[in-house]
């Protein structure tokens, strides 16, 4: 394959996690991708960026005009809200990272059809969390239960409704800080709402999907463990994610699987 027919990528967000992205798709471990814009909220912050040829601009007529065929998403919800129908009219795939948007049932419904419209994908990639592929499979089944109970350390709680719940200051032992469904979750916890979405939209729903969530200042990296029981078994799956020293509350891993995602669209082996 030569470099004309590279997929052309439009990253939206250039934070920690989304720098993170830009640098495997440049160094090329996203495949045969290019990428050919990043969407920022304010472009003279990035004056003394270079990301090769790509385009760093705050413009979103400028972005599109570099013809992605598929737009990433690394901004949080309001991005999803704001430029995921826009992508997919602009004939883009739309790459969700910040899948807890999704809980809004009336946005999902609006950007499905979107997407079918138009005949597009919206790709949703691992990232925190592993087996989505196997609890996608494991729902054709019927699935009896899916839980994921989620730990992270101290530091990945400041400033957050933690803070509500537990001193963050004097906690010895693991906390329980919540327990409910992945629905009743997305409310509380916006910023760690994307692996229970991400994982409610590969099962049985938000609603079915059940949540516990923990504070432990025994651990350095944040825990992720989905249960799952249907007619195809059992399973039992735990993810420790390395917190990126830039911001805790995201892990090196969230790149890393967007990249992998990327480089399924024009591999000839496509695995999971």
């Amino acid at each position: 394959m030569t470099e004309q027919h590279a997929i052309r990528v439009g990253l939206i967000g250039y934070g920690t996690a989304g720098k993170d992205v830009a640098e495997t798709i440049l160094s090329g471990q996203a495949g045969n991708t290019r990428l050919t814009s990043v969407l920022v909220r304010n472009a003279g912050k990035y004056n003394d960026v270079s990301l090769d040829s790509c385009t760093i601009t705050d413009n979103e007529e400028t972005f599109f005009a570099f013809r992605p065929d598929v737009v990433v998403e690394m901004a949080g919800h309001e991005a999803v809200i704001r430029y995921a129908e826009t992508s997919l009219q602009h004939g883009c795939d739309f790459m969700v990272i910040s899948v807890g948007a999704f809980c809004d049932q009336k946005l999902y419904d609006r950007i499905m059809a979107s997407a079918s419209q138009q005949q597009k994908r919206v790709l949703i990639p691992s990232a925190a969390i592993a087996g989505l592929d196997r609890i996608a499979a494991a729902a054709q089944g019927p699935l009896e239960r899916v839980m994921l109970t989620t730990r992270k350390p101290v530091k990945a709680w400041r400033d957050t409704y933690a803070e509500e719940v537990v001193d963050l200051d004097t906690v010895t032992q693991p906390t329980l800080i919540f327990e409910g469904n992945a629905r009743e979750s997305s409310g509380i916890f916006p910023e760690s709402v994307n692996v229970s979405a991400a994982l409610s939209l590969a099962g049985v729903g938000f609603e079915a999907t059940q949540v516990r969530v923990l504070v432990d200042p025994t651990i350095e990296k944040n825990v992720h463990e989905v249960t799952a029981k249907g007619l195809f078994g059992e399973v039992r799956i735990e993810v420790q994610n390395t917190p990126s020293p830039n911001n805790p509350k995201t892990g090196y891993i969230v790149a890393m699987s967007v990249a992998h995602a990327l480089k399924n669209l024009s591999s000839p082996l496509v695995i999971g």
